[in-house]
């Protein structure tokens, strides 16, 4: 292959990736038909799939966190990514793999760290979403508010409810009884 024609390949590389700091890679093992198949679920989701030439891709993202994936990168490689983070990706490809188990899991990459191999997608797959993840920081800050709130009311709510108790007593025309 002439240089131009892989200058114009890492160029292609950079524009469809280089936004994206977290990658999944997959070995195909599928016919023509299921991959399209695979690719036409994954764009409803805004997931692409790419198949990438190996040394060109470590060639170029050898200076990004993406260059964490170069020991996975053997044999033929296809990069999934998009979404709003790779961990939505990683559960979208794990649940590929229940429906097409030909595919191999490579490994992912998510902030320079590599996750090798099926296991390591699957674990990346269990971590929270970035919405998850605020979601359950906003709860882990309320939380102790909540809990004092809920500590003030709470003799409050008691003395109420025995006014509303001696109230309901008094209407119905019966004698309250003093407490020894």
């Amino acid at each position: 292959m002439s240089k131009p024609v892989k200058d114009m390949i890492m160029a292609e590389y950079r524009e469809r990736l280089g936004e994206h700091d977290a990658l999944v890679v997959t070995i195909r093992g599928m016919d023509a038909f299921q991959t399209n198949t695979m690719r036409n679920d994954l764009r409803e989701k805004h997931i692409r799939m790419t198949m990438v030439r190996n040394e060109l891709f470590n060639k170029t993202f050898s200076d990004s966190t993406l260059a964490a994936l170069a020991p996975v990168m053997r044999g033929q490689n296809t990069v999934v990514y998009g979404a709003e983070s790779v961990v939505e990706v990683a559960r979208e490809v794990v649940e590929l793999v229940k429906q097409f188990p030909d595919i191999e899991l490579k490994g992912a990459v998510l902030d320079g760290q590599l996750f090798e191999g099926e296991d390591g997608v699957q674990r990346l797959s269990k971590f929270p979403t970035r919405d998850e993840a605020i979601a359950q920081a906003v709860t882990l800050v309320l939380s102790p508010g909540r809990n004092l709130v809920g500590q003030v009311l709470g003799p409050g709510r008691t003395v109420a409810g025995l006014v509303k108790a001696i109230e309901t007593k008094l209407e119905n025309g019966e004698t309250i009884s003093a407490v020894e």
